[in-house]
């Protein structure tokens, strides 16, 4: 009789499973049926995980709109911003190998930096530097074409005046993040794209995951799309070096996740340094706010959420992690008219609710 009654429990059980994960899957397409109503436009790729593993996982759209090729789940994006996880958590390996001091000058590591005797390494990880962000420079247009060395990419913004004092406030700057990738070289005596290939690549198994470029040619390439006049065109060309550490990186969703599974499991960096990447950290007049390195960091009805999302010409991408469930949701698109940000967010809050957590609206767009 007992083992009758625990047979009919585990049933009950295993089928409410079954119920919860199919009533997720429904929920989940009906929001991105909604977003890629029509099969024949650019689309994207959107990956659900708990505890590590895919529990969702659809490629929606066209990778190519020329070849009328379909998008698949394995389909390689570029990143766009959030680029700078990879770019702050190389940082932090060198740190952790006495190699890098994140509270010293950049003048130790770039002599000539207009005020690097202010700026520190710290303040280039959290956007506090005041540093001018080079995407906000009229001239850059000048140079969108141009294969310009780190140091060259440097000198093109570094004379600008300040917006303010190092310390003072947060303001998103990419600038910061391409003296960090130039650093990273300066230090480790390898390019940029050598060392995260070496240090983080290979280390998490991320085989599908590279520096980007156009003229490369990469498998599963999803290609990216800008809409102009109400019609898809061919992303507009930059060269990557003008992006460079603060947003030159591609991969795929399976590959991000295996990104998020080897942070978690500290085989990146060491969880003592780790949770420096994920600390909220104060301004000049002790005001706390919410960006750590290389990542937004929010609390929402006492849940710890990590956040980043991505822009680059044809492609916009967002990660969030929520390490109290470990639950990881990344949505990918190819065209830069389709933003992930809110619906990655929406998707997150559903597979809380799903997962016995009250139903929340996550975050605000980032």
């Amino acid at each position: 009789m007992i083992k009758k009654i625990l047979a009919i429990f585990l049933i009950v059980i295993g089928t409410s499973g079954f119920t919860h994960a199919q009533n997720l899957d429904a929920r989940i397409d009906s929001i991105l049926t909604n977003l890629f109503k029509d099969k024949d436009e650019p689309g994207g790729v959107f990956m659900v995980a708990k505890h590590g593993k895919p529990i969702y996982c659809k490629a929606f759209g066209k990778a190519n709109l020329e070849l009328d090729v379909n998008m698949k789940t394995d389909n390689i994006f570029q990143l766009g911003s959030m680029t700078k996880q990879f770019t702050a958590i190389a940082i932090l390996q060198l740190a952790e190998k006495n190699m890098v001091n994140l509270n010293a000058p950049i003048y130790k590591y770039i002599p000539d930096y207009p005020s690097g005797d202010k700026i520190t390494i710290h303040h280039l990880l959290t956007h506090t530097s005041g540093i001018k962000d080079f995407t906000k420079m009229k001239s850059l247009q000048q140079i969108s074409q141009q294969n310009l060395s780190p140091k060259q990419m440097i000198d093109f913004f570094k004379n600008e005046p300040v917006d303010f004092p190092p310390g003072d406030k947060f303001e998103y700057n990419n600038s910061g993040y391409v003296i960090l990738g130039h650093i990273i070289e300066l230090v480790s005596g390898k390019t940029y794209e050598e060392y995260i290939n070496q240090n983080i690549f290979e280390k998490a198994g991320m085989k599908d995951s590279h520096y980007a470029s156009d003229v490369t040619l990469v498998k599963n390439r999803a290609y990216g799309y800008q809409k102009k006049m109400e019609k898809y065109v061919n992303k507009t060309s930059i060269s990557f070096s003008i992006p460079f550490s603060s947003g030159s990186l591609m991969s795929t969703a399976d590959n991000m996740l295996k990104w998020q599974n080897a942070l978690n499991k500290n085989l990146i960096v060491g969880s003592k340094t780790l949770k420096k990447a994920f600390t909220k950290y104060k301004l000049n007049n002790d005001e706390v706010f919410n960006y750590g390195y290389g990542w937004h960091i929010k609390e929402i009805n006492g849940t710890p959420v990590r956040a980043h999302g991505g822009s680059i010409f044809g492609f916009k991408t967002m990660g969030v992690y929520i390490p109290d469930e470990d639950i990881y949701v990344i949505g990918l698109t190819n065209c830069d008219c389709n933003s992930p940000t809110q619906i990655t967010m929406d998707i997150a809050a559903l597979t809380l609710e799903v997962s016995g957590k009250k139903s929340i609206s996550l975050i605000k767009p980032i």
